[in-house]
Order: structure tokens, then sequence, then C-alpha cells
């Protein structure tokens, strides 16, 4: 793996920071971190230089120019340099705070000093090259549709968490009770970085099993899942859904995100002509949500 990294800083609109933070998860980058200014937004995240070259990331500034004759807003600013191992993992970390999610999550950095109280279920985290800080806005909404999904029966239900990243939502359902989890991920730096997770938060970890792999991996032949997490872009989940009747039972029920608004009819044609229904669709800013169901309760 290599040891130096692309830096990649994006200085847009307000009104361009989902777009932004869309392109560059498709992108590859990892370690999104964004500091606020009322006329701007610096968006800044991270790419192992064995991945991409700077052919590549000048199409990545096209697309951005693309996005902000859409939005009407000013092309933004983009520029990149690479850094070395050592320095990558904290420079994104100077903007990330503490953040409340939803009525019952507090979302903590690890290198800082745990708050001695709260009312809030604590969520340490560092993700290091994986996606998943609780900043993005389908993180959020998949934590407040967790706390929704699992505020009565939590310890009764099994869930799959499917592209768990930095390991949030998988943490997130056990934090609020859930019996068991199972979290996947084809990239093996999401697994070791969910594994380390696990730790911070000082949970069973009998209670969260983790695969490196796609959906396939998934030990399907000996459990049916309850529920099922899935933050990851509408392309992949208009793959991967037609697979989660062979997952679950007829009571089942899913978290779907990482979609933007424009794409929320293809994933609802998709859902119901897969048997399930709609239970409800959040949106925040230009993403969205979908809480769906297999059946009727």
């Amino acid at each position: 793996m290599s040891d130096r990294w692309w830096e990649i800083v994006v200085i847009c609109d307000p009104v361009m920071e989902e777009s932004v933070y869309w392109q560059l998860e498709k992108f590859g980058c990892s370690g999104t971190a964004t500091e606020k200014k009322p006329d701007s937004c610096s968006i800044k995240a991270y790419l192992s230089d064995i991945s991409r070259q700077s052919l590549d990331i000048s199409n990545l500034s096209l697309w951005l120019e693309q996005d902000a004759l859409i939005l009407e807003a000013s092309p933004p600013q983009v520029d990149c340099h690479l850094i070395d191992d050592e320095d990558w993992a904290s420079s994104w970390k100077q903007h990330w705070q503490p953040q409340s999610i939803g009525g019952r999550f507090l979302v903590y950095p690890a290198w800082l000093d745990p708050p001695q109280n709260t009312n809030r279920l604590l969520l340490r985290l560092d993700p290091g090259a994986a996606f998943g800080t609780g900043t993005h806005p389908t993180t959020q909404l998949c934590l407040e549709s967790l706390e929704m999904r699992l505020s009565q029966g939590a310890e009764n239900q099994t869930i799959a968490d499917i592209g768990c990243g930095s390991g949030i939502l998988s943490l997130g359902a056990l934090l609020l009770g859930a019996k068991e989890v199972h979290a996947i991920d084809t990239d093996p730096l999401a697994v070791k970085t969910t594994k380390s997770n696990l730790e911070l938060n000082n949970i069973n970890p009998q209670k969260l099993k983790i695969f490196e792999g796609s959906i396939d991996k998934l030990p399907q032949l000996k459990t049916t899942y309850d529920g099922i997490v899935c933050n990851i872009l509408a392309d992949t989940i208009l793959g991967l859904f037609p697979q989660l009747n062979k997952l679950t039972h007829d009571k089942s029920w899913a978290i779907l995100s990482g979609i933007l608004v424009e794409q929320a009819d293809k994933i609802a044609d998709l859902v119901e002509g897969q048997g399930w229904t709609i239970a409800a669709l959040w949106k925040r800013g230009e993403w969205c949500c979908f809480n769906v169901r297999r059946s009727e309760y």
C-alpha cells in the first residue's frame, strides 16, 4: 500500500456542499472533513496516490464545474498535492468536532477526551481511511432511522450493515440494543477500521461479526436478518437490492441511503418491484434515505 496520499481541497459555494461530498465519495476519497464559513465551504478529502493520477483529479475538477453550472453556483476552486502517510490522517481531523445526531447519539472523535456527563449514547469513532464520520447527511439520516426502527424490540433483532465503512451504523445499532450485527465491506481498510472502532466503544465483540467482501459473503444460509442498513451509492444499491429477499424474512425492514434526491424514483421503482413497501422517505439537502419493509405489519 502506498505511503503517500493526495490531499484534495475544494472551496465552494455552500449550496454545493452535498454535491461535492457525493463526487468525492464516488471518486474514492476518504477522511472527508468540512470547514464552513458564511459565504463558502472548504472540503478536504484524501486519496491514496496509487489509485489515482493527476489527470484523474483534473477530471474531478471538471465534474465539479458541471455541478456548479447546474446549481447556478460559482465554479469551485480545487487544489491537490501529495502528503506523507503520517500527515494525512491527522490533517482532516482538525475540523471534526463532536456532533449530536437525532435524539440519542453523540458521535465523538476518539482522540478527544470523552465527556464526563451526557444523557446521549456516546459513539466514539476514528474512521481512519473509511467513510463514515457522522458529518454526512446520509449517515445522519441512517442513524436517525435506526433510532426509529430500534425504539422497540431491539434486543431481538439481528441486522446486516452492507458497506459498513467506519462501522458507525453497526455500532449505532448495537448501542441502541440490537441483538447482533453482521457488517461487511469490500474495502479491507473499512473492515480493519470497523474492528478498531468496536474496541473503542467497549462493545462485546460477539455481537458484531465483520466480513470482507460483497453481499454474498454474508452468512445468509444460517441467518435471516430482521433489518438491513445500506448507506452506499444508489447505483450499487440498484445492483444489490434484488438479493435482499434471500437475506430477509417477510417482516424484515431496510434502511437505504447514499441516494441523491434526483435518484429517488429509480430506487422507489426497484424497491416496489421487489415486493417491498416504502414506509418513509426522509430528505436532507440533496440526499434522501428510504425506510422500507417487506410487508405490512
